[in-house]
């Protein structure tokens, strides 16, 4: 099983270094340790070339000490490109099953992890992809799981037991009672509608959300004792309901799939783990 760790200097990649060192892996596992230096910084002098591929091999190579003296197997590289393009790539030739990268990097000639990057590798990455932002120190300690049933939901669940956190970590599990009236029928319940259609409706939509729920908590009980749940019904867009949970309840972790439920029923879409991940305070982990 194969990470990618890109990083650069900044504080999200020291995050990132921390969170590897300090979990629990098999022992295949094996890590990648990137770091880029955008082309667009080497038209100058070649001195200044020369300076930058040192500062990249001094900066993998202390990344790459500290996971070994965690017992880790890791390798580091270096390459120079468009971060996005260059961070696919590299993922694509060891068929990394995991990207690990930080949120936001730093000013001037270091920056690599910007924004629009870290948006970019959620939307065309083959594979998981783990958001993580500086100031997370030490393991997680809240973690909200956000599912709606789905294969890509309990594949999110899974992969909370399969690199498990202490067995004190809370974890809350989210799931949204959405539902879609059909033209006939509106929320106004207008003469001649049958509020049994309405109210059939939306026990169905709860029932699914409740299911969801039910099928998380099992893959989680025999790991994570310490678990809650909340039910919501769907009043505002996926991903502001996810992010306002994550807010109030003070998470410091977020799990949730790719993909969600196809047509009505929809929930988990590739845009809402998109907006999930690049607008959350805490870090992210986009399971595929």
């Amino acid at each position: 099983m194969q990470t990618l760790i890109a990083i650069d200097n900044s504080d999200a990649s020291a995050s990132i270094v921390d969170q590897i060192a300090a979990r629990t892996w098999a022992k295949e596992a094996r890590f990648t340790v990137l770091h880029v230096t955008e082309a667009s910084h080497l038209w100058t002098l070649s001195t200044t070339a020369e300076e930058l591929a040192r500062r990249s091999a001094n900066v993998v190579g202390r990344v790459v000490d500290k996971l070994q003296a965690a017992g880790l197997a890791v390798e580091g590289i270096q390459r120079e490109g468009d971060p996005k393009s260059v961070i696919l790539d590299c993922a694509q030739e060891i068929r990394a099953s995991r990207i690990v990268m930080g949120s936001r990097g730093a000013s001037g000639v270091d920056r690599l992890l910007l924004g629009s990057v870290t948006a970019s590798v959620l939307r065309a990455a083959p594979c998981s992809v783990w958001v993580i932002r500086p100031g997370l120190k030490g393991l997680p300690k809240k973690v909200l799981l956000a599912t709606d049933g789905s294969e890509c939901s309990e594949q999110a669940a899974r992969s909370l037991t399969v690199h498990p956190l202490p067995v004190s970590t809370e974890v809350r599990v989210l799931s949204v009672v959405e539902y879609y009236l059909p033209p006939e029928v509106t929320l106004l319940q207008p003469p001649g509608v049958d509020p049994m259609r309405v109210n059939q409706i939306r026990e169905q939509a709860m029932a699914t959300a409740e299911d969801a729920v039910d099928g998380a908590n099992r893959i989680l009980e025999s790991t994570y004792p310490n678990r809650s749940q909340a039910i919501s019904v769907l009043l505002e867009k996926p991903a502001d309901l996810i992010l306002r949970e994550a807010q109030e309840w003070g998470a410091d972790w977020i799990t949730l799939g790719s993909h969600g439920r196809r047509g009505a029923s929809r929930f988990l879409i590739g845009s809402v783990s998109e907006q999930v991940a690049t607008h959350a305070t805490c870090s992210v982990a986009v399971e595929r």
